[in-house]
């Protein structure tokens, strides 16, 4: 008995030497080093370089840059990133992503939902916050905790007529009771965090409610919302209204950014 003691041992302190705090004072597990999440989220870049082709009109990646790079200026205080890569990438896709390491995304489909540049600077802003919140880490730092537990569970029903039902049991307790509500959260989180980025940097918060409006018009109707990892339009717009006050006070203070959009 005295291995599993020591491995539950080891467990523990790893889960407490690993705790952090987000921008936003939850509780996050940490297991990965920043270094090695930076390494990883260049990785992605190229392979999404090499699979998709970038836009080549370059009005866009000016446009993009004109509302991306005040938004990672105003993140220089939150990350230690030098200089951050930008690329317009043309697909029908209405999405952008940020990656550890200071990489940029956005494709094409999604400038033509973010009718303007307040709107681009929410979703910017919302995908920097993911990066600022660490969100990333988070979730393979769980997803390697999971993947031990499940090992672990595998183990004890060994030779037990009902290990094919504890396995399934626990993969659907963990996607829909822990995986996909934390999912929502992580959303909600980048919300508030890419609001008052975007604001501060100079875009107008107000016209986030706009775009997610304009996000649940191209969406059409999505899955109900305790089985998506992403709050309900109606969510996120409740919670947006709910924090714009503060998000407009910051935007009353800055320094004004208008990107011509083409």
């Amino acid at each position: 008995m005295k291995v599993p003691c020591k491995s539950n041992l080891l467990l523990t302190l790893v889960l407490i030497t690993a705790c952090s705090t987000s921008p936003l004072g939850r509780k996050q597990l940490m297991l990965l080093p920043d270094g090695q999440m930076n390494s990883m989220g260049a990785q992605a870049f190229t392979q999404i370089k090499q699979q998709t082709p970038e836009d080549t009109d370059p009005r866009w990646t000016t446009y993009v840059k004109c509302v991306a790079t005040p938004i990672t200026e105003g993140a220089k205080g939150q990350l230690q990133v030098p200089s951050w890569e930008i690329v317009v990438f043309k697909s029908d896709q209405v999405n952008a992503f940020a990656l550890p390491g200071g990489k940029i995304g956005v494709y094409t489909g999604l400038l033509a939902v973010a009718k303007n540049d307040a709107q681009l600077a929410a979703v910017i802003g919302h995908e920097v916050g993911h990066v600022i919140a660490r969100h990333g880490n988070e979730r393979m730092s769980e997803g390697l905790i999971a993947q031990g537990v499940a090992i672990t569970t595998e183990l004890l029903t060994q030779g037990s007529p009902k290990q094919g039902l504890a396995m399934g049991l626990l993969g659907v307790g963990t996607q829909f009771g822990y995986t996909l509500p934390h999912s929502r959260t992580q959303e909600s989180e980048a919300d508030l965090i890419g609001l008052d980025l975007s604001a501060r940097s100079g875009f107008d918060p107000r016209q986030a409610v706009d775009l997610w409006h304009n996000m649940g018009a191209a969406s059409g109707k999505g899955p109900p919302e305790f089985l998506s990892t992403h709050p309900a339009n109606e969510t996120r717009i409740k919670a947006i209204q709910d924090h714009l006050p503060d998000a407009v006070a910051k935007y009353d203070a800055s320094v004004k950014h208008v990107c011509a959009r083409p």
